[in-house]
């Protein structure tokens, strides 16, 4: 018995000592194998026997071998991985767009200002042919630049479709090896009733590498098999069942490539604001919030340009002597597109929707100061219609409801126009996008372009004072305002020592202390001490100087501007535009809205990459923490080979004392 035990004891030391032995040498050589997590045998004594003197130890047995693995600091990992990869992704794309807009020789700043210094150069010398011809130049640059700027987008927008393409593809793959390894794992635990590390190893690391794609959870089921799930909870992996991700044009945008999960009645598109963490969640969030708003902002940019621009040039007589209303009048220098409608893939019915952009406003009552706004927002719109042919606007921005209303007729929001010709089935929508096509289109009015002479520098109105006029008083050639109306024939004004008469009613006179008086029949020259310094009546203004005469009256003919050769009055309004508050209801200007749009995609680039480096040091210090956990130390393993090598040899040494002593026992006989 003695002997026997000797052995049997032996023996277990030496297959627990081999199997130690074994497991490091797995260590050792899976050092540099990534996801690799350090194993260890987990031993245990054998039930001992008792006898009338005591228990006797029967030696020592393996229960397993483990990982040397904690879930939590894995997950550590990976929500670091995660968030890394996804900023890693936004800071690569948005810093592309914060180098173009800044790049002097790419963004719009400095054709912004050659296009006004040409018009200025226009308003100082409204005669000349080669400065109406350098402003033409300059607004063709300027045009040009936008459409750099927005191929540059296209390109940027088609690579992201791409590579949103290229995630989906590998998290399709990965999903596919994480529900075979599942299935490996529970037929392989289920066999042997002890756990698969080096599978389990294998499925984390395909975890992780999903995980750098899209952020995912995972839960774990009772035959070990793990479950996978995205967004709020959409299953990606279901035990050795994987469902599959989807990368197909937007049934509201068809140039726009979107995440979905593919079901049994085709593709179900996902939410943009489900798709996070990873390079997926970067790309889609990039896209959703900087190169959208870019681009809109470029887009609604040249839109305001163009309408304000236009709208003052209207008002304006050209060097042949058009005006507003003539056959031969080109009131627009710059050609714009309208905004696009496109209704929804999935929609029933057939509504039919067309929108335009809504004139711009000027200021109520006329300042006669050029300030035309407008009232665009950078953003895109949907419709959405319900019973009844009621229908719903929402600014995609910030999702805020704009407009409600039933039934066919316009709908007006933001600036923009809404014919609503035919209304949908109730659930068709339809995406309003002003800007899409405005960079790539916006071009010069052909007509001036080759004729200069049409550019209209000059106001329409004018006035000519009699020479007989014996006093001071001086009344301005006149500036006019939207909606102003030339007399015809030409009206004659008198000045006596009281009164200013003949102008047509109502009036509106300003006085010198600042008092705007309305007002019908003649015009007083003072009032309540104050003297008259200007005038405005049918969306004419005429400024006033000077003292009447002494005695009898002075005349001045109002009319038609017959010398607009040298005339620049219109010319000094649309240049002075570059300064005015033409956006956003009338706070800002071309210059400060295109700056803000730079310095604030700079910002956001600096964010990204001051995010980016905080998010690493994290996942490096987790990394480190995992890795003096479960990761390989070759001076610890060396150690453990050597203890494991020396109790084998005592195990070893142990048969060897058996043996003499059965050999003993058996010369005695």
């Amino acid at each position: 018995m003695m002997s026997s035990g000797i052995f049997g004891i032996g023996i277990s030391g030496i297959n627990a000592a081999q199997l130690g032995l074994l497991t490091t040498e797995h260590n050792v050589v899976n050092a540099n194998t990534p996801g690799y997590t350090r194993q260890r045998t987990v031993q245990a004594t054998n039930i001992a026997v008792n006898t009338g003197a005591g228990s006797i130890g029967q030696g020592v047995h393996v229960q397993t071998i483990e990982r040397v693995y904690d879930a939590f600091i894995n997950r550590q990992v990976n929500t670091a991985q995660t968030t890394v990869s996804q900023l890693d992704a936004f800071y690569g794309q948005i810093k592309q767009i914060d180098n173009m807009l800044a790049d002097a020789s790419a963004g719009l700043s400095p054709a912004l200002q050659d296009f006004f210094s040409g018009a200025q150069q226009v308003a100082s010398n409204p005669s000349l042919l080669p400065a109406r011809q350098a402003m033409i130049s300059s607004a063709q640059t300027m045009v040009e630049r936008f459409r750099s700027l927005d191929s540059r987008l296209e390109e940027i927008n088609y690579e992201i479709n791409g590579r949103i393409t290229n995630a989906v593809s590998e998290i399709n793959t990965y999903a596919g090896l994480i529900a075979d390894v599942n299935q490996r794992i529970v037929v392989s635990e289920g066999s042997y009733g002890q756990p698969a590390n080096d599978l389990l190893d294998q499925r984390d690391q395909l975890v992780s590498d999903l995980n750098q794609l899209i952020k995912v959870s995972t839960t774990t089921n009772s035959d070990g098999s793990f479950n996978v799930f995205i967004g709020s909870g959409q299953q990606l992996v279901v035990g050795s069942t994987a469902q599959q991700m989807t990368a197909t044009p937007s049934v509201a945008d068809p140039s726009r490539i979107v995440v979905g999960l593919q079901t049994g009645s085709g593709a179900l598109e996902l939410p943009e604001s489900l798709v996070n963490g990873g390079v997926l969640g970067g790309l889609v969030s990039f896209r959703a919030s900087s190169l959208d708003r870019v681009s809109n902002e470029i887009g609604r940019l040249g839109a305001s340009l163009a309408l304000t621009f236009n709208a003052q040039l209207g008002l304006g007589q050209d060097l042949v002597g058009n005006v507003a209303g003539d056959p031969a009048f080109v009131g627009n220098l710059f050609v714009l597109s309208a905004p696009q409608v496109q209704g929804n893939s999935t929609n029933t019915g057939s509504g039919v929707l067309a929108a335009a952009f809504a004139p711009p406003e000027a200021p109520n009552p006329p300042d006669f100061s050029g300030n035309f706004f407008t009232e665009l927002q950078p953003s895109d719109y949907q419709v959405s219609f319900s019973a009844g042919g009621n229908y719903s606007v929402t600014r995609l921005t910030d999702n805020q409801v704009v407009f409600n209303g039933s039934g066919a007729g316009v709908a007006s929001f933001d600036g923009i126009d809404l014919t609503i010709t035919t209304v949908g089935n109730p659930g068709d929508r339809f995406k309003v996008e002003p800007y899409s096509e405005i960079a790539r289109n916006l071009s010069i009015n052909q007509q001036i372009a080759a004729d200069p002479r049409l550019i209209a520098a000059a106001a329409p109105v004018g006035v000519t004072p009699n020479i007989a006029n014996s006093g001071t008083f001086r009344i301005s050639q006149g500036v006019v305002a939207e909606g102003y109306s030339l007399p015809a024939p030409a009206l004659t004004l008198t000045v006596n020592q009281t009164d200013l008469q003949g102008v047509t009613s109502p009036w509106t006179a300003m006085y010198s202390d600042g008092t705007v008086v309305p007002g019908a029949g003649n015009i007083p020259l003072n009032a309540a001490g104050a003297t008259l310094v200007g005038f405005t009546f049918d969306n004419m203004h005429f400024a006033v100087s000077g003292s009447a005469p002494s005695s009898g009256s002075d005349s001045f003919l109002v009319g038609s501007n017959a010398s607009g050769i040298q005339d620049g009055r219109n010319a000094i309004l649309f240049a002075k535009l570059q300064t005015q508050s033409t956006m956003d209801g009338g706070v800002s200007n071309y210059q400060a809205a295109y700056s803000k749009l730079v310095a604030d995609n700079g910002i956001r680039s600096r964010e990204a990459k001051i995010q980016l480096d905080a998010q690493t040091a994290v996942l490096q210090q987790a990394q480190a923490t995992r890795e003096a956990l479960s990761g390989v130390n070759l001076d610890e393993e060396a150690a453990n080979m050597l203890k494991f090598q020396r109790a084998y040899q005592a195990s070893s040494k142990l048969l060897e004392i058996g043996n003499k002593l059965f050999d003993t026992i058996l010369s005695l006989g």
